[in-house]
């Protein structure tokens, strides 16, 4: 339990770090400039910042979830729980998902309407064919036994799963709106702010699975150890 209380204390001063790099740690009382004049500053867009604090709130939610899956493991009733196969085939579709919006983001700095539409679509199919495999991977552990209320740790894969999943409807659905809007606007430039919010949000996602994916292979552990010996 302890390693991997740690490798979530590791990820959660990564975030803390690319939090301040979005430009929420920022003091601009602290900065000097000419006497008597307050220094220039643009403001970040109110969007931006609320999708900020909401990938804070989400991130707390999650690690919350993966503290008490660290602790309920210790108990003697614990029985892991094989993983799916497929699991790997989805996590290779949602990280193209997330690299199909990052294209779609760049596209949109470049003014690039057409590779703009496909990256969005891209990123839409990929996220769908993601949650088509999840629901694949619960069928399957259900047809094997592995059902909900059998075990502790059959508990912990459906939740965790299934709030991942939930939170990736949510973002297609604001994916949907940006894609329907990509087809009326005929310049980029009204969909820059979407689609970055888009593709911060996947980016997000991505990260919050590999970290539930590592956790639930025991990576997370065994990657904390490893460090620990390499350090004694």
């Amino acid at each position: 339990m302890g390693s991997i209380l740690l490798f979530l204390s590791g990820l959660t001063v990564i975030g803390a770090w690319w939090l301040s790099r979005q430009g929420l740690a920022s003091k601009p009382w602290l900065e000097q400039g000419t006497a008597g004049v307050l220094p220039e500053e643009t403001p970040a867009p109110p969007y931006r910042v609320g999708l900020l604090i909401l990938l804070a709130v989400i991130g707390s939610l999650f690690a919350l979830f993966i503290s008490a899956y660290a602790m309920r493991m210790q108990l003697p009733d614990w029985r892991t729980l094989p993983l799916p196969r497929i699991l790997w085939l989805n996590t290779t579709m949602l990280a193209l998902s997330s690299l199909a919006l990052h294209g779609a983001k760049r596209a949109a700095e470049r003014g690039e309407m057409p590779e703009l539409r496909a990256s969005l679509l891209a990123g839409g199919i990929s996220a769908l064919a993601f949650l088509s495999g999840q629901l694949l991977a619960w069928r399957q552990l259900s047809n094997e036994g592995y059902v909900l209320a059998a075990n502790p740790a059959n508990a912990f894969f459906y939740i965790l799963t299934g709030l991942h999943g939930l939170h990736l409807l949510g973002g297609l659905a604001a994916l949907g709106r940006t894609i329907e809007k990509a087809w009326r606007e005929h310049a980029t430039k009204r969909l820059r702010l979407s689609v970055e919010l888009c593709a911060t949000y996947w980016h997000f996602l991505l990260l919050v699975w590999l970290v539930f994916l590592s956790v639930l292979t025991g990576w997370a552990g065994g990657f904390v150890d490893i460090c620990r010996q390499l350090l004694t």
